[in-house]
């Protein structure tokens, strides 16, 4: 015998058994664990032949990377000796940076206000991702990749960039992998205090 309001109930919680079972995790359930501060300095020299930067233009476009790879929100980039001067595009663009990333802390003595939970987060860097990037910065995220990126905790490094020297044409920013970062506080919750690392 048909009985349609059954049917109903049952196609209803078969739907949401299924739900249920593939749904996706959300972030704040991926797994935590314990993580030291560790604080960086760096001069970083650009070297490029597509795009050419002021001092400071070079430590805004940085200070964007270093946060979006992972870096503490306090991450500095200070515009090194410059021969143009401030606001000129120079071939000798320098930055120097100060910066804090978190790695695993397998140990368990880091000291108090060095610590924090941890998780491993996935970031993508790309043409407008940060917003302020753009293709031009092609050779200075290669070179960000060179030589700031093995500072950070990061895993799973899937880089398929390609710079073409003197012009945008066929040049492609294309950067994923795994950074270990701290867990953002939970929605509604006032951001802890930045601990304070020598």
């Amino acid at each position: 015998m048909y009985t349609p309001g059954l049917k109903a109930v049952s196609v209803s919680a078969l739907l949401s058994f299924c739900c249920i079972c593939v749904a996706p995790a959300r972030a704040d359930d991926a797994a935590t664990s314990p993580g030291v501060w560790q604080k960086h300095q760096y001069s970083f020299a650009y070297m490029g032949f597509t795009s050419t930067y002021s001092c400071d233009g070079l430590a805004d476009k940085l200070k964007k990377l270093l946060i979006a790879a992972g870096a503490r929100k306090d991450a500095k980039a200070t515009s090194g000796a410059c021969p143009s001067g401030f606001g000129r595009p120079d071939k000798l663009a320098r930055a120097d940076l100060t910066f804090y990333t978190l790695a695993p802390d397998t140990s368990g003595t880091a000291a108090d206000g060095q610590q924090a939970d941890g998780t491993w987060r996935p970031i993508a860097i790309a043409t407008r991702s940060p917003r302020e990037l753009a293709l031009g910065d092609c050779e200075l995220v290669e070179q960000f990749v060179s030589n700031v990126l093995p500072l950070f905790a990061v895993r799973n490094i899937d880089n398929h960039t390609t710079c073409v020297p003197h012009q945008l044409s066929g040049s492609v920013i294309d950067l994923k992998f795994e950074a270990f970062a701290a867990v953002p506080p939970p929605p509604g919750h006032a951001a802890a205090a930045t601990p304070h690392a020598p």
